[in-house]
């Protein structure tokens, strides 16, 4: 398990805060936050790559037909 550090919480507003020890700072400007169990889990935001959003995309089913014959080899020359 990581290394434990003690911290207040205070007000901010109607919110709760916690101001996090640059020891455990996360990498960008967004987290995550869940519950587990009486935990509360904060997960910096992965950026997301191709294959992930690949894998999000929905399969083209409907191609548009379009005119483009073979071109013929002894025209080219």
């Amino acid at each position: 398990m990581s290394e434990l550090r003690h911290v207040r919480l205070f007000r901010n507003g109607r919110n709760q805060a916690v101001r996090i020890p640059v020891e455990f700072e996360l990498p960008g400007n967004e987290a995550v936050m869940h519950r587990d169990g009486d935990r509360l889990v904060i997960e910096p935001v992965r950026k997301r790559g191709l294959l992930a959003l690949l894998k999000a995309m929905q399969p083209i089913t409907d191609f548009p037909e379009i005119d483009d014959p073979i071109p013929d080899p002894e025209r080219a020359l």
